[in-house]
This record gives structure tokens, C-alpha cells and sequence, in this order.
């Protein structure tokens, strides 16, 4: 947090920057960094690219969240978020850009995704729930905003030992990006 990148939009990928080995590196950089982060999700701004790339990997299974189907590793190019249904719900949200915090965020809870794939081939997703979550934090980065930005109560952002000590919510849950 604090680096401007993370506050710009990023830029559309044309069809032809697909086939370029400088982004076929840059997405294999990308799921390095996911993978040794432990995380669910990273965007391009995250790693300092202006551009409107995010790979999101979800295990699944049981979690405080309830059953979570699982995401394999997938690469959105371009993506757009369409509110499918306001009503909402709040998750501690984590983010790899702010180490040690954790945020209560609302968010929509039914939401549907079109993107890119690495091959230029247009996809859809329709998301409920806690995937619908992680889906608009993620892209939430190619738009300049970060989870913080959400936060309607200053007391609902702290770190994260203190969230397990005091609020009784796991900090190893896989909720952040």
C-alpha cells in the first residue's frame, strides 16, 4: 500500500499483447509469486504492471466460510463485474499489498464475470458468495482501489494476530490476495 501503481486504472490488454513472451513471463512470475504468498489471487498492478490482468487459484473445501468450490488456477484478461443481486454480505478480507491487516468489507454477493483468457477466447462465470468476494477484490486493483477503500468502520480494519486473539477469526484461512 503507498506505491502508485496500485492506485492507477490499468490499462486494457489488446488481442495481440496475448502472444507476447514478455506477458506469458509476467503471468508465470505472477503465479510464482501467488503460490509462495499462499495466496487466492493476485492482480498485475500488485507486481508494479499497469494492466488489466489477475490470476485467481481457490483451493475449495471447508473453510470458515462454509463449503468454497474449488477455482483452478485461471487467468483474467480484461475482466468486467456485472451485480447480479445487491444483497451483500461481509468477510475479513486480507490482501498481499497490506501485509499483517485484515478489513471487514461488504460486498455483493452474486455477481457475473466476463474476461479473456490467455488465449483470447471470452469467457463467463457467474460467482455467489465468498467466491463473488474474492472476484471483486481482485479486480477491485484494476480499477486503483484497494479493500481498505471499503471499510465503513475504521474498528473493523486491525491486524491480523489481533483478529485470531480477538475476534476469534483464523488469520491461515485462504481469504486473502
Amino acid at each position: 500500500m503507498g506505491h502508485p501503481t496500485l492506485r492507477q486504472v490499468a490499462r486494457p490488454l489488446e488481442p495481440r499483447d496475448l502472444a507476447s513472451p514478455a506477458l506469458q513471463e509476467l503471468v508465470a512470475d505472477m503465479v510464482d509469486t501467488l503460490h509462495h504468498a499462499g495466496g487466492v489471487g493476485l492482480a498485475a498492478p500488485q507486481v508494479d504492471e499497469s494492466i488489466r490482468l489477475a490470476i485467481i487459484e481457490i483451493p475449495g473445501g471447508a473453510s470458515r466460510y462454509g463449503e468454497i468450490p474449488p477455482l483452478p488456477l485461471t487467468v483474467f484478461i480484461n475482466p468486467e463485474i456485472e451485480v447480479l443481486d445487491e444483497a451483500s454480505a461481509a468477510f475479513w478480507e486480507g490482501c498481499l499489498s497490506i501485509p499483517g491487516l485484515r478489513g471487514l468489507v461488504e460486498r455483493p454477493q452474486h455477481v457475473k464475470v466476463r474476461a479473456m483468457n490467455i488465449a483470447g477466447l471470452t469467457f463467463e462465470m457467474e460467482l455467489n458468495g465468498f467466491l463473488a468476494t474474492v472476484f471483486q477484490h481482485e479486480f477491485d486493483h484494476l480499477d486503483g482501489r484497494l479493500y481498505v477503500d471499503h471499510i465503513k468502520d475504521s474498528r473493523n480494519l486491525v491486524f491480523e494476530d489481533m483478529l485470531e486473539r480477538h475476534v476469534g477469526v483464523g488469520h491461515g484461512d485462504k481469504t486473502r490476495d
